[in-house]
């Protein structure tokens, strides 16, 4: 099963759009596969921090290495994203 790893942060209005519409589409798609979602809270571990704080919401396919999925935009709706993650899974 594939993971989308966002890495996020509590307050951040961003990352918690993003994980909303996620959950929509992990709870309904028909035409992606079945995935998990993984939320990393980049306050709880100073690599996190450091690589992200400037940058979140980031998503990534988990993997070796892990594969970097653009930033959909804020505005984006739940059906155009997951149009774009059907480009990366």
């Amino acid at each position: 099963m594939i993971t989308l790893i966002l890495y996020s942060k509590p307050g951040c209005h961003l990352c918690e759009g993003l994980q909303e519409k996620l959950e929509k589409i992990q709870a309904s798609s028909q035409t992606l596969g079945k995935f998990q979602l993984e939320i990393r809270d980049i306050t709880t571990r100073e690599d996190w921090f450091e690589a992200y704080q400037y940058s979140i919401p980031v998503l990534f396919k988990s993997g070796e290495p892990n594969q970097p999925i653009p930033r959909p935009a804020p505005r984006m709706s739940v059906i155009q994203l997951e149009q774009l993650l059907q480009k990366y899974l």
